[in-house]
């Protein structure tokens, strides 16, 4: 989506321009050239806020508020209660629109547990397109 708007804001910065070049050469208007820059420098600002907005989010892990993460909460919580499993850290990324990928450290007795359970568990959540699971085994008392 960004680079689609990144080339609809450099066409009309474009067209403006040529506007402006005519406007200046055929009606005299040699105030025309300088309007059309601010005018395309504001667009350019207006997009790149945008931008900086969106990448921001993502750079910041500032994802942490969606409901995804509350999401995988609940499922190790009601999964990995049976073997006293625990979430140690938890990060959570949007690598798409509507994708994200999440990065999750268990620690727990049940020798059973393996990343690929805990994959499956998360593949209720289409959403979740990408997971990093680390277990660490707590020796049992």
């Amino acid at each position: 989506m960004s680079a689609y708007l990144h080339v609809i804001a450099d066409a009309a910065t474009s067209v403006a321009a040529i506007a402006a070049l005519a406007g200046g050469w055929l009606l005299g208007w040699s105030w025309l050239d300088p309007v059309m820059g601010i005018v395309g420098a504001i667009v350019v600002a207006i997009w790149a806020r945008g931008l900086i907005v969106d990448t921001g989010k993502v750079l910041l892990d500032r994802e942490m508020d969606h409901p995804i993460v509350e999401e995988i909460r609940e499922v190790i919580a009601e999964r990995g209660a049976d073997s006293e499993t625990v979430m140690a850290d938890l990060h959570v990324w949007r690598v798409g629109k509507a994708t994200y990928a999440c990065a999750l450290s268990l620690v727990t007795h049940d020798e059973q547990l393996t990343p690929k359970r805990v994959r499956k568990w998360l593949s209720i959540h289409a959403e979740i397109v990408h997971s990093t699971i680390e277990i660490q085994r707590c020796p049992s008392a």
